[in-house]
């Protein structure tokens, strides 16, 4: 396989013209072209023609990356629709029913390529080639039988036009009112071609075709399709300047100059393929144009009149690529959401157990200070150190950096409230429990007064009482109170 070599073949039902070009030059180069037939077999098939083909390739050693065709205008019909849009992707969703209503007739077994002419307020002017879907696949399926996997199936007016763009100067192709009348052996075509039309925009072409029979006469064919064609160019714009060239040589310029009454001239670079390329291996020079123009539409950007596009999308190597580029992108996406949700859920479990240690160290610290909530995480290590020291201290019996009393000196408080009035009040302790900073007791008495004389006991004694509660049960009036010195 070559990258920069592209194959164009002109296939009609008995006979194909073959072109290799190369990437070379404004134009590329011709590596070699041939014609082959199949009239003279006994069963002339497109299998047949294919393999015709591929031998043609082989033996002039023609290597090549990509394949387009061109079907020969007997194998298509042409016509005029309208739409009544001007966006390409709605025509190009309604084509179908457009073509089907304009025809009268059921296109399900129909492939359809269209080309939008003309856009206006009212719509839009396209031309559309009709074609049995069974005669497409039967081309398609013998090439593909050799490994010619065409990229595109065009109409052979449309590589023919493509070929007069490349090839004709621009005084001959720009030039508004020129029509191109070619005549080969068997095919006649009329194209205008597209035109810039300032701003940047391009005039589309216009383009027909018309069988030529063997004896029929050529120049008064040629003379009457020209007058058909001169109403549809350029929405009837004038023709000035007639272009021919005839295969047969039998068109006569000077006749039908007069007879159309316009100017008349023939074609000279395609003359001059018919000098060179007869000589070679081509039969004919238009086959020849029309089989270059095939292998040019590799170059052309943009859209094409591709029948493929309908009936039997091309499934070549760039879209299989592409597909490849697709599937990897997607696997590449999955496998990163899922490594990062592995990793997120290992950070979940972890910040779980983390949170878990966070409210049990919360509430270890709570039931220690005697806080709500624990500060920061380097301030409540500190304090819980600070905490300790004090601790340390005063179950030593010593005072805390604070002046606060120790832990003996407001036991020798408590003991002294006691005492005072135990026997006055009938009281009873059930616990006593030390904090470093206060002292919570709880117990009964015989009655709510003896248990208020209690109390104020405790306050005479230098100690403050805090959040009191009674309880009163089997005739006690039991109570429970935090004690601290006051300050």
């Amino acid at each position: 396989m070559e990258p920069q070599n592209y194959l164009g073949i002109y296939i009609s039902r008995d006979t194909a013209t073959v072109v290799c070009l190369s990437l070379i030059g404004r134009h590329g180069k011709v590596l070699g072209c041939f014609s082959v037939s199949v009239k003279e077999q006994e069963q002339a098939s497109p299998q047949a023609l294919a393999s015709l083909i591929a031998q043609g390739c082989t033996e002039r050693n023609l290597g090549f990356s990509e394949v387009s065709v061109a079907l020969d205008c007997a194998m298509f019909m042409q016509h005029s629709v309208h739409s009544e849009f001007n966006d390409l992707k709605q025509i190009a969703a309604t084509v179908r029913s457009d073509t089907e209503e304009a025809l009268a007739t059921d296109i399900t077994n129909i492939a359809l390529a269209f080309e939008i002419t003309s856009s206006g307020q009212a719509g839009s002017e396209s031309t559309v080639f009709t074609a049995q879907r069974k005669i497409l696949s039967e081309v398609l399926l013998s090439l593909q039988q050799y490994n010619l996997d065409p990229v595109t199936i065009e109409p052979d007016v449309n590589c023919l036009s493509r070929s007069i763009a490349a090839k004709a100067s621009s005084a001959e192709s720009q030039q508004p009112g020129t029509l191109f009348g070619i005549l080969s052996h068997r095919n006649g075509y009329l194209i205008a071609p597209s035109v810039s039309t300032g701003g940047g925009s391009q005039k589309a072409s216009t383009t027909r075709t018309f069988l030529l029979g063997p004896t029929q006469d050529r120049g008064a064919l040629l003379a009457r399709e020209v007058l058909v064609t001169t109403a549809l160019v350029r929405g009837g714009e004038p023709i000035n300047c007639l272009k021919v060239f005839d295969s047969a040589g039998a068109v006569d310029h000077r006749q039908l100059s007069e007879k159309l009454s316009i100017e008349t001239d023939g074609v000279d670079w395609l003359a001059s393929e018919a000098e060179s390329r007869t000589t070679a291996d081509c039969a004919d020079a238009v086959d020849f144009a029309i089989a270059y123009g095939a292998a040019l539409a590799h170059w052309e950007k943009g859209r094409h009149v591709n029948f493929r596009d309908d009936f039997n999308p091309f499934q070549g190597k760039k879209i299989k690529l592409q597909k490849a580029l697709k599937i990897a992108a997607i696997c590449v996406t999955v496998l990163l959401i899922t490594i990062g949700l592995h990793y997120q859920i290992q950070l979940f479990k972890e910040n779980k157990v983390r949170r878990a240690l966070s409210a049990k160290f919360a509430k270890d610290y709570s039931a220690v200070m005697l806080v709500q909530k624990p500060p920061d995480k380097a301030g409540a290590l500190r304090k819980l150190g600070s905490e300790k020291r004090r601790l340390e201290e005063a179950k030593k019996g010593l005072i805390t950096i604070k002046g606060e009393k120790s832990i003996s000196s407001k036991l020798t408080l408590v003991l002294t409230a006691f005492n005072k009035c135990a026997k006055q009040t009938n009281l009873n302790i059930k616990s006593v429990t030390f904090t470093a900073r206060d002292i919570i007791i709880t117990g009964d008495t015989s009655s709510r007064q003896n248990t208020q004389k209690f109390f104020n006991t405790v306050r005479n004694n230098g100690l403050e009482i805090l959040r009191p509660s009674y309880d009163s049960k089997g005739g006690r009036d039991g109570f429970s109170i935090t004690v601290v010195p006051k300050t």
